[in-house]
């Protein structure tokens, strides 16, 4: 399974800065030391093209050349940099080689970071800078109509498991039914403001694995009746963990896989390929997101041995 990463690009932040940045090194020496199965490749960044495909021009050159005004680096979150500015184009770049990887033949590949889903077309919020899963999403569809000289857009799915809902993503795919937004979040966490998805799911604050459960069941439910996507980007949170500092629900690790393994089931059952990305994760213990994360991977590995098989041959069933 091949994943993409980007973070030999670390933002200078502040002393006492909240983000924690660490994660994204660390789980990628926990993955090269555990699961050998797991291609690393580094990121390559997304040009203005790719990025124009969501964002606003004038918005994709402020981030580039550093002219944001204050107020809109601070909603941010993160002082600009150079390297900020490298890191948010190959947060994206990362996604989009994962969901070209995947649509090839794959079935499944990811990125160690990713998961910006703050990130309106026209500014950034939340730590996010740039969509990566929207831009990803956008040129999937692009080069898929190129390819095929499709008549019917690629229908793509956008599953956010992040605690905090995807406004951004929301917002940019307000009025496109070729995209479905869903996403599962905590009702009293960032963002305030909302935007309406396709399919809200809020949880209150203490949900735990069960509740959890039931509600993922019945929004995978919800999606089923009313589209049919061709390509998955799913956002695979740690933070709705409860070790998390600003997750403020009780889900377990055994929960989260759990709640990992039903969503690559359900795209696997209908032989939809699947993009992840890591999404949020602010455990009081950095090593407790990172066990999260690697337990994605273990998961993910599973279903890419299916699609393996299925692409050698090997008479992979529905089951």
């Amino acid at each position: 399974m091949h994943a993409y990463y980007a973070d030999h690009f670390v933002l200078p932040l502040p002393e006492g800065h909240r983000f924690p940045m660490a994660k994204y090194a660390r789980l990628r020496e926990r993955l090269r030391a555990e699961l050998p199965q797991v291609v690393l490749q580094e990121a390559l960044p997304a040009s203005d093209g790719e990025l124009a495909l969501v964002h606003a021009p004038a918005y994709v050159r402020a981030v580039a050349a550093g002219t944001l005004d204050p107020r809109a680096q601070r909603e941010i979150g993160f002082p600009w940099s150079p390297a900020m500015a490298e890191r948010a184009r190959r947060s994206v770049g990362a996604t989009v080689q994962a969901v070209r990887r995947a649509m090839a033949g794959d079935g499944i590949a990811a990125n160690l970071a990713g998961g910006t889903h703050h990130a309106y077309a026209d500014k950034g919020s939340g730590f996010c800078v740039f969509n990566d899963a929207a831009v990803a999403a956008r040129l999937a569809q692009a080069e898929h109509a190129r390819a095929r000289r499709a008549a019917i857009p690629l229908q793509v799915a956008v599953i956010d498991l992040d605690v905090h809902q995807g406004n951004g993503t929301a917002s940019i795919f307000a009025r496109d039914p070729t995209v479905f937004t869903l996403s599962l979040h905590g009702a009293r966490n960032f963002p305030f403001r909302k935007e309406a998805s396709d399919l809200d799911v809020e949880l209150p604050d203490g949900c735990d694995d069960d509740a959890y459960m039931e509600a993922l069941e019945r929004a995978l439910d919800g999606l089923s009746g009313r589209f049919e996507p061709g390509l998955v980007v799913y956002l695979a949170g740690a933070d709705p963990h409860e070790g998390d500092r600003l997750g403020r629900l009780r889900l377990s690790f055994d929960g989260l896989e759990a709640r990992d393994r039903r969503v690559f089931d359900w795209a696997w059952r209908r032989r939809v390929p699947l993009a992840f990305a890591m999404a949020g994760g602010y455990g009081r213990d950095i090593a407790t997101t990172v066990q999260v994360q690697v337990n994605t991977y273990r998961v993910a590995l599973d279903y890419r041995a299916r699609w393996a098989g299925l692409a050698g041959g090997g008479g992979a069933s529905c089951g």
